[in-house]
């Protein structure tokens, strides 16, 4: 596929490769074509959801090895429209409060993060399985929803809330998780 600009993110984690993608997006015409290089394998999920959110028209992802060559449409100037965030939050330590309580909490991050290191009790859907996979979250049910950085979770959650959930997005995420975890062998 022809893109007018590549943007190489290949060895970056989670949310390095959407920072780097949001900056180079910018500099491109309305129309254009970015191809973003990805080695993380959540990538896939990220990028898609974002480009989404943000008003930009994700094209498609073609593995080539251990790269994931991602295509976006730069959205035209009368498409474009504010990124949304998600405006439920809750923050590290008042969920570790609610986790006494019975609460849903959600990890969106991919399995082998997850097994390194989760809240115990939670359910593990990656961000870009939640479409197929909401039946098995109770809906009469507040989510606590976490990931790494607070960024797919922030996604996840506005996915979430468009299907009738009442979903938080759990600020700053494991990343500063201070809270028990459990890991998987």
């Amino acid at each position: 596929m022809k893109a007018n600009e590549t943007l190489d993110a290949k060895g970056l984690a989670c949310p390095m490769p959407i920072v780097k993608t949001k900056k180079a997006i910018t500099g491109l015409e309305a129309g254009n074509v970015l191809e973003v290089l990805a080695t993380d394998q959540g990538s896939k999920a990220d990028i898609q959801a974002w480009a989404e959110n943000a008003g930009h028209q994700y094209l498609g992802t073609v593995e080539d090895g251990e790269v994931l060559k991602h295509y976006l449409r730069k959205g035209k100037d009368d498409e474009d429209q504010e990124e949304k965030k998600h405006d439920q939050t809750i923050s590290n330590e008042e969920l570790q409060n609610k986790l006494s309580e019975d609460v849903t909490v959600l990890d969106v991050r991919e399995p082998a993060e997850y097994s390194f290191g989760h809240i115990p009790g939670a359910i593990n859907i990656p961000l870009g399985e939640l479409d197929e996979r909401l039946s098995e979250l109770n809906s009469d049910q507040d989510v606590y929803v976490v990931c790494r950085t607070g960024s797919r979770s922030d996604l996840a959650s506005l996915k979430l809330a468009k299907q009738g959930h009442n979903a938080y997005n759990v600020i700053p995420g494991m990343k500063e998780w201070s809270g028990e975890t459990k890991q998987e062998q």
